[in-house]
């Protein structure tokens, strides 16, 4: 029974190994339709290409910022704050500028943008326009530590 569900085992192995089957994979597109200036034109955005997975593992960073959101504004850096914002702008207009266009990169920071400036007026508000006093800072940080230690 075991050399049965063996040859089983590396016939699957094998056939997922085989070109075909990467290549049926790597065959899908990806379709994004844009519009601009009233005309409108479509660009094929292949899966195997970094135009595709950059922006995919780009997008940890803007969910991880709206995850934040939750947390106590005390845990927030500025500076960090600062910086993404200021890369998200960057990597807003290189998105833009590179041919072909990057919708999915484009929109990747677009979204980290306003998760960013969003931790950065929690931060504002929090430090410096109606900053609380030390103890209730105490409970807030201890609150937050406890709901992400649950989460």
């Amino acid at each position: 029974m075991s050399n049965a569900s063996g040859s089983l085992a590396t016939r699957i192995v094998n056939k997922l190994k085989s070109k075909e089957t990467r290549d049926y994979f790597m065959r899908c597109l990806v379709r994004v339709t844009l519009t601009h200036v009233s005309v409108s034109f479509r660009t094929f955005l292949p899966v195997h290409s970094t135009h595709f997975w950059g922006p995919v593992a780009n997008w940890g960073i803007p969910i991880a910022a709206i995850a934040d959101t939750r947390k106590s504004p005390e845990l927030i850096s500025g500076s960090m704050t600062t910086a993404l914002c200021v890369y998200s702008l960057l990597f807003m207009r290189f998105a833009l500028a590179v041919t072909p266009k990057n919708p999915l990169l484009f929109a990747c920071h677009a979204t980290n943008e306003v998760a960013q400036l969003t931790q950065g007026y929690r931060f504002l508000n929090y430090h410096y326009l109606n900053p609380p006093n030390t103890a209730e800072k105490t409970k807030d940080v201890e609150k937050s530590m406890k709901d992400a230690s649950v989460a």
